[in-house]
C-alpha cells in the first residue's frame, strides 16, 4: 500500500506536518538525511567533554508559544522548558542595560522616561495575545482579529528605525526595540521590520523565552516520539535525490528550501515555476561561535545574566548600520550579535562551575570572512575580559552551515529573506503558498509563511493543504509527471 504522504526533512515543520497528517488518520513517512531527526534542533559536544552546544536553534519563544505545539503532549515525551528571569537583555557600552521581562511594568520601569511610551506601544498587543499570535503565525487570509491585526499592521509595516525613533527618546529604549527587530535579518530601515520588533516584544510579555533542558535536540526528540506514537514512520540517514527512488505515495512534502526541491523534482515542475524558485532570495548568511567558558560572561552590568538572550550591538544606529551592511555585501566591523546563555538556566549544558556561550551575527550571503576576532571584540565592549573566560571555541562559517544543512543556502538559516516581497508570497506568489503546480508536490518548510522559527506552523498549514488535496484524489495516483 502507498503512503498517503512522504515528507522530506525532519525539522520542526516536517515533524509538525507529519503529526497533523497522522492525527487525521493518514499514513506518513518522514525521510531524514542525517542520522538523527531535528533539522536545526540539534545539540552536540562541539568544544570540550561535558559542554553541550545547540547546533542552530537555541532559545525558543516561538516553540513554547506555537499555537500547534501547545496542543501536543510533548512533556509526556521528556520535553521540559527551562525559563529565565528575563527574555532579553540589551546592554549599552556605559553599563546600562534594558531588560525585557514578562511583566510589562517591570520592563517599562527600566526604561526611564520612555517607560510609559513603551507601555502604550505594546499594551494593545496584550489584550488577547495568544489569539493575536495565532493570526500572526498564519498565511495571508481574513484574520479572526481584524481590528487588532489592522492596528498591528499600521504600526508594524513601518521600518523599525522609524518606529523606534518616533516612539522613544532614549538610547536604551531605542536599542531594546532595535535588537528585537534585528531578528528580521533585514536592514532596519526596511518596511515591515517594525512588525518583527513588535512580535518579539509581544512573545516576551506572554512567556519568558525558554531553552529546552538538555539542548534543543530535546524538542525534535519529543516531536518525533509523538509522531511515531500516532503511527508515523521515520527513516534517518536517507538523503532523497530522485523521485523514482521513493516508495509509492499520494503526496510529497518538502521541509526544505526551494533549491532542494529543484534538485529532486525539477523535471516534474513547469519551467516557469522553476524560474520563479530560482529567483528566491535567501538573504544574508550567519557566522556562529560556540564557547566553553570558565564561568559566566563578565558583563559590565551583572543583571544581563538574568536573560536567556542578549542583543549585543549597542545603539540603534550601530545595529542598523551593521544589518544594512550585511545586506549590501559589506562585512560589519562591529557586528550585531544574538547571544544565548543557555547554561545560565540549564545546568545540564556544562560541568559544575563552567558555562557555555553561543553567538552569531549576520554576514553577507556566502561570506568567507572569519568573524571570530570581530565577534569576541564586540562582546568585550560590554563584558570586559570575556576572552579570558574562553576555554575552547567552535566556529561555524556560512559554508559550513550550508554543508551541514542543504536548506541553509549561503549560510542563511531563516528559510529565505523575510522582506515584504517574500513575507506572504514565499517561496513564490500563489493563492496557496504550500502548493505547487504539480498536484502531488508541496512545500512545508520555513520557505513558506509564516517563515523561520521553531514553531511548526509552516508544517501545520501545509498539512491543511495536503488534507484538502488528499480528500479529492484517488488512493493511487500515477507517477508524477510534468503538469500541462
Amino acid at each position: 500500500m502507498p503512503y498517503d504522504a512522504i515528507i522530506i526533512g525532519s525539522g520542526p515543520n516536517g515533524l509538525a506536518a507529519g503529526i497533523e497528517l497522522a492525527q487525521s488518520g493518514y499514513s506518513v513517512l518522514i525521510l531524514e538525511a542525517h542520522d538523527e531527526v531535528g533539522g536545526g534542533m540539534r545539540t552536540d559536544a562541539l568544544t570540550l567533554p561535558g559542554f553541550l552546544h545547540d547546533v542552530c536553534s537555541a532559545v525558543h519563544p516561538t516553540g513554547v508559544l506555537s499555537p500547534f505545539f501547545r496542543t501536543l503532549p510533548l512533556a509526556d515525551y521528556g520535553l521540559e522548558w527551562v525559563r529565565p528571569i528575563a527574555s532579553v537583555a540589551h546592554p549599552l557600552q556605559n553599563g546600562d542595560v534594558a531588560m525585557l521581562y514578562r511583566d510589562v511594568n517591570r520592563t517599562a520601569d527600566r526604561l526611564g522616561r520612555d517607560g510609559p511610551r513603551y507601555k502604550r506601544l505594546v499594551s494593545p498587543l496584550l489584550r488577547n495575545p495568544h489569539k493575536l499570535l495565532k493570526n500572526l503565525l498564519a498565511p495571508l487570509r481574513v484574520p479572526s482579529m481584524p481590528f487588532s491585526m489592522a492596528w498591528f499592521g499600521f504600526k508594524g509595516l513601518r521600518p523599525a528605525t522609524w518606529l523606534a525613533k518616533t516612539h522613544f527618546e532614549t538610547e536604551l529604549a531605542r536599542g531594546l526595540f532595535a535588537g528585537c527587530a534585528g531578528h528580521s535579518v533585514l536592514p532596519l530601515e526596511a518596511f515591515g521590520t517594525g512588525a518583527v520588533g513588535l512580535i518579539f516584544a509581544l512573545m516576551a510579555h506572554i512567556d519568558d523565552w525558554p531553552v529546552a533542558r538538555g539542548g534543543s535536540a530535546a524538542i525534535g526528540t519529543a516531536l518525533a516520539a509523538h509522531f511515531r506514537a500516532l503511527g508515523g514512520e521515520i527513516r534517518t540517514g536517507e538523503r532523497v535525490t530522485r523521485l523514482d527512488a521513493l516508495p509509492a505515495h499520494r503526496a510529497l512534502l518538502f521541509d526544505t528550501s526551494p533549491n532542494v526541491m529543484l534538485d529532486v523534482a525539477r523535471d516534474v515542475l513547469p519551467a516557469s515555476y522553476v524560474r520563479r524558485l530560482e529567483r528566491f532570495n535567501y538573504g544574508p548568511g550567519v557566522f556562529k561561535i560556540d564557547w566553553a567558558l570558565d564561568g559566566p560572561i563578565p558583563w559590565k552590568n551583572p543583571r544581563t545574566l538574568e536573560a536567556s538572550t542578549v542583543h549585543v550591538g549597542g545603539s540603534i544606529e550601530e545595529i542598523a548600520a551593521c544589518e544594512s551592511a550585511a545586506w549590501r555585501g559589506i562585512q560589519p566591523d562591529r557586528p550585531f550579535l544574538i547571544l544565548c546563555q543557555q547554561s545560565q538556566f540549564d545546568e545540564t549544558r556544562a560541568p559544575e562551575g563552567k558555562q557555555t556561550g553561543y553567538a552569531y551575527c549576520h554576514v553577507p550571503h556566502g561570506s568567507t570572512v572569519d568573524m571570530t576576532i570581530a565577534i569576541e571584540r564586540q562582546i568585550d565592549r560590554f563584558a570586559p575580559d570575556f576572552r579570558d573566560r574562553i576555554l575552547a571555541r567552535h566556529v561555524t562559517t556560512p559554508a559550513q552551515l550550508a554543508a551541514y544543512n542543504a536548506n541553509y543556502v549561503g549560510g542563511a538559516i531563516a528559510g529565505g529573506a523575510m522582506n515584504l516581497t517574500q513575507l506572504f508570497t514565499r517561496p513564490v506568489a500563489r493563492l496557496n503558498p504550500y502548493t505547487t503546480p504539480n498536484e502531488r508536490l508541496f512545500f512545508c518548510s520555513a520557505s513558506t509563511p509564516p517563515g523561520g522559527g521553531v514553531h511548526g506552523m509552516c508544517g501545520y498549514w501545509a498539512a491543511q493543504a495536503v488534507k484538502r488535496r488528499l480528500r479529492g484524489t484517488p488512493k493511487m495516483l500515477p507517477p508524477a509527471t510534468t503538469p500541462e
